[in-house]
């Protein structure tokens, strides 16, 4: 019997199309990995072990399979979007515990690909912070599990990112993708607005988040993006070279860069000048005020999440942004604020197709109980490790999370491409030659092993 866990969705996929294996089979392999792992990693908040199992037998006598482009691909869904049959808890315990009676569109459509879901991992509450943890778990970093695997998708990057699953469904209203996976080491994109449905709750934190895939690939990233989006997938840009700008400078001013970040800038900057991209520092024109804007709508996206909900059952940070994002409801929604950073924004786009920075600013937190700790020491720890995402969510323009280099305690580290509207194709023609040329790890080390003890895994 092959063993599935570790191997790609595109590998999987293949093989149950071509009948070398069965879906069951596949399911069962890796819901073997999450009993024996996830207490180490908090990946999930509940595993549809049962229910997987009969999905996965009833995806193995479809007459279709062989046209099924995640054919009996085991896939993880983080807990604000809706599985049929099951809560959606939104990592909070003010949240009913009420089985939804359909599939969130995305998760239909990974289904009808053939992928299987074998549970929903785990949020903090109401998806607001940058570290995940809370009444339903903490996620964990399996490449360092004293570290928190970021948030606010932790789980469903902790659950690639230990193998436990080849890809998984998360979303980024303010780098929600992005930081996680830089974290854990694993790709991901944040599409453009309207590329992917969202429907993230009530609103979509005032259209800023997107829906998007977590993968251990570029090729699984493109693959899972094109079911997402229900299109072909994205042909690679054909160009002579993209015209690259780099910068190391936080948005968020005061907040310094770590050497390991500010070095895998540089050292990707290096791969794509040789890969023949036209590389040059610039530094974008962030206004003065970015950060009041960024909070701003970082608040008032919760407040209008937590609407509805008992305040009692909340944990005290989420009720302290709650009450702050109330006051910034209406200047928020009209949208003005988004529109003269796009406009401030747009022209260094003329002239550069693709920007590239760090993803983090630092490593994560130490994965600990966050969400009993005050509200200002969560959003400064916050701001501290991941100024350079919000202003991706506030413009609604693509931007990917790219494993590059490693930090001094073995653990990934990782650059952010940033794009013009439309760009994705070009970001992920910039992501596969990073790849190529600089191939990682794809999943963290068994317990014991040496972080940096073997070369890459391809």
């Amino acid at each position: 019997m092959t063993d599935w866990p570790g191997r790609t969705a595109a590998e999987i996929a293949a093989a149950v199309r071509e009948k070398r294996a069965t879906p069951r089979e596949v399911v069962a392999s890796h819901l073997a990995r999450i009993e024996a792992l996830d207490d180490r990693y908090g990946a999930f908040r509940t595993v549809r072990a049962e229910a997987a199992l009969a999905e996965a037998e009833e995806l193995g006598a479809r007459g279709d399979l062989a046209g099924l482009p995640l054919a009996g691909v085991p896939v993880a869904v983080k807990d604000n979007l809706a599985v049929r049959g099951e809560s959606t808890r939104v990592g909070s315990a003010a949240t009913p515990d009420t089985p939804a009676a359909e599939d969130h569109v995305t998760v239909a459509r990974l289904r009808a690909a053939g992928a299987v879901v074998v549970g929903l991992t785990n949020v903090p509450e109401l998806c607001v912070f940058g570290t995940t943890e809370g009444v339903h778990g903490t996620a964990r970093n399996p490449w360092d599990p004293e570290r928190s695997a970021g948030g606010s998708s932790g789980g469903s990057a902790a659950a690639v990112a230990a193998g436990l699953v080849p890809i998984a469904l998360g979303n980024d209203g303010m780098g929600s993708l992005r930081i996680p996976a830089a974290n854990c080491g694993l790709v991901t994109l944040k599409p453009g607005h309207g590329v992917v449905p969202a429907g993230i709750g009530e609103g979509d934190w005032f259209g800023m988040a997107e829906n998007g895939p977590l993968a251990t690939t570029v090729e699984d990233v493109r693959l899972m993006l094109a079911v997402l989006a229900d299109a072909e997938p994205l042909r690679r840009a054909e160009s002579d070279g993209l015209a690259v700008a780099v910068s190391t400078r936080s948005p968020l001013a005061g907040v310094p860069v770590s050497r390991p970040y500010a070095d895998a800038v540089r050292g990707a900057a290096g791969v794509l000048m040789r890969a023949g991209h036209q590389v040059r520092r610039a530094d974008p024109p962030y206004p003065a005020s970015l950060g009041a804007t960024a909070l701003a709508h970082w608040t008032a996206g919760t407040a209008v999440d937590a609407r509805d909900l008992d305040a009692r059952r909340l944990v005290r940070r989420t009720r302290v942004h709650a009450a702050l994002g109330r006051r910034f409801e209406g200047a928020v929604s009209s949208g003005a604020a988004r529109e003269r950073l796009r406009e401030r924004l747009a022209p260094f786009f003329e002239s550069h197709d693709v920007l590239l920075t760090p993803a983090l600013a630092r490593r994560a937190p130490r994965a600990a109980a966050w969400h009993e700790r005050g509200w200002l020491r969560n959003v400064l720890a916050d701001s501290a490790y991941s100024p350079f995402t919000p202003p991706w969510n506030l413009t609604g323009w693509p931007a990917m999370s790219v494993p590059f280099g490693a930090l001094p305690s073995g653990a990934p580290c990782a650059v952010q491409l940033v794009g013009r509207p439309g760009s994705e194709a070009a970001l992920l023609e910039l992501a596969e030659h990073l790849e190529r040329l600089r191939p990682w790890r794809r999943t963290a080390p068994p317990a014991g092993e040496p972080v940096g003890g073997r070369p890459a895994e391809r």
